[in-house]
């Protein structure tokens, strides 16, 4: 399984911008290329999915352990001509002093080599000893070469080069030179998703085609196939519960984008058909059996979302009718009953009876720890009574919720809904602001699935008549 894993020295290096031109010119030379993002993100992976033309999957020590992280990449890398890891801050950075969870940490675990994204702006022979140190602190780790990003022109890449030639071994792969036109927009959680820019595919083609000019491609792909074998780990056989078949409408559009293609495919796998629609254009949900309403951007679209009744008020509808529903972050802000951004502020669906607060900062960010209170509408069975990882990014709050709301989490670690509880369960419908991730440990797809099938047969109503 040829493969490689680009970091960087540090965070706004550049490495997406490369990795997605990377993933885009290996498609155009035929091919078949199969990106990973490590960590939790959903902006990154939408960008090199559509760049390499087909899913992006997360590789993260937080919500997964060690041996499911292998058994995951060799499942989804498996039969690629090469796979590309897009690692998220520096290679050595991470919350453990250990450096555990670290990209470092990935590239062991994987046995992959390491391209090292290096912004040399301003920089010249303080390059030499920048890599030398890379190279030094974790000899284990296989630094096979270094793309420069940000280069001044000609006469800058010509002393890099010099440098690092006299200086180390490091194999210099490319010189990318400053260009205001490979940017992608930015806003207050990273890149502007894939989903919003209209431009998306003119963006990644003219990246794609600066990285073939101005990257050693064909020694790029000598050194994925140079990568070391993967260790052998047991392969997921996650066994979904069976039933019939159920159709679960998915709210996908420019406001809502944000669902791990696992979890989809969880879902699948557990018997559901995903039938998606968009809240800002059509005038109602689908015939479906339940709602999964996901994360995104529903601010910078509130005033098409409040405009569009129609389907606000069939969200309403069937989620206080009990329609089984889940949300998470962006979709939580829809099922709210107003949001208020600025001095803009808007209604929306009042399934939720609280009020979305935009602030200029951030409100919960990084991983989160839950642990199920008995509210839990979809519980394990048998129940257990453990953490469960999760992650949260969002500068909003929900505010003028009753002193008597019922919540499916205790916070353990970060922030949720107000620093102690996450989870807001009413109808039959949860809504958090923590992302989950269906894995080994947390099968949260099955259960939901477990939980539709349930409230059909009558056999776990007791949160239908909730009207918190």
């Amino acid at each position: 399984m040829p493969r490689l894993l680009i970091s960087a020295a540090h965070k706004s290096s550049g490495k997406t911008t490369i990795s997605i031109g990377l993933c885009a010119a290996l498609r155009h030379r035929g091919m078949d290329v199969r990106p990973f993002k490590k960590g939790p993100d959903y902006i990154d992976p939408m960008w090199l999915g559509m760049a390499a033309g087909r899913a992006c999957y997360n590789l993260d020590f937080h919500t997964m352990e060690a041996d499911e992280i292998v058994a995951r990449f060799r499942q989804h890398a498996d039969g690629g001509d090469v796979s590309i890891i897009e690692g998220n801050k520096g290679l050595y950075d991470g919350l453990d002093l250990d450096g555990s969870n670290s990209n470092a940490a990935l590239a062991r675990l994987l046995n992959t080599p390491v391209i090292l994204v290096l912004d040399a702006r301003g920089m010249t022979r303080g390059i030499a000893p920048l890599v030398l140190g890379y190279q030094d602190f974790d000899p284990e780790i296989s630094i096979r070469g270094v793309i420069l990003n940000q280069v001044g022109g000609s006469r800058h890449e010509s002393k890099l080069r010099s440098i690092l030639e006299h200086y180390t071994d490091v194999m210099v792969l490319g010189a990318v030179h400053k260009n205001p036109e490979l940017n992608i927009d930015e806003r207050h959680l990273g890149l502007v998703p894939s989903n919003e820019s209209g431009q998306a595919r003119d963006k990644i083609e003219r990246i794609a085609h600066t990285l073939s000019n101005e990257v050693d491609l064909d020694m790029l792909i000598k050194l994925a196939h140079e990568s070391a074998s993967l260790p052998d780990v047991t392969p997921i056989t996650d066994i979904p519960p069976r039933g019939h078949r159920l159709r679960i409408g998915i709210a996908h559009d420019s406001a809502f984008g944000f669902y791990y293609p696992d979890d989809l495919e969880a879902l699948t796998a557990a018997g559901a058909e995903l039938v998606f629609f968009s809240p800002l254009t059509d005038d109602r949900i689908p015939d479906v059996d339940a709602l999964f309403l996901g994360g995104g951007f529903p601010e910078t679209h509130m005033e098409s979302l409040a405009a569009n009744t129609g389907m606000l008020t069939s969200v309403r509808k069937a989620i206080t009718s009990g329609l089984p529903a889940y949300a998470e972050c962006g979709g939580l802000m829809y099922l709210a009953r107003s949001l208020q951004w600025h001095t803009s502020k808007v209604r929306l669906a009042n399934v939720i009876p609280g009020d979305i607060i935009m602030h200029d900062k951030p409100q919960g960010r990084g991983y989160i720890h839950l642990l199920e209170t008995s509210a839990m509408p979809w519980p394990d069975t048998p129940p257990a009574n453990r953490e469960i990882h999760a992650h949260e990014f969002h500068y909003s709050s929900i505010e003028n919720l009753p002193s008597d709301t019922t919540y499916a989490y205790t916070v353990r670690r970060g922030h949720g809904i107000n620093g102690t509880h996450d989870g807001i369960v009413c109808h039959n419908l949860l809504a958090n602001y923590a992302h989950m991730r269906h894995t080994r440990s947390n099968q949260w797809a099955f259960r939901f699935v477990k939980f539709i099938r349930d409230i059909q047969a009558g056999q776990n109503d007791s949160t239908a008549s909730k009207d918190n």
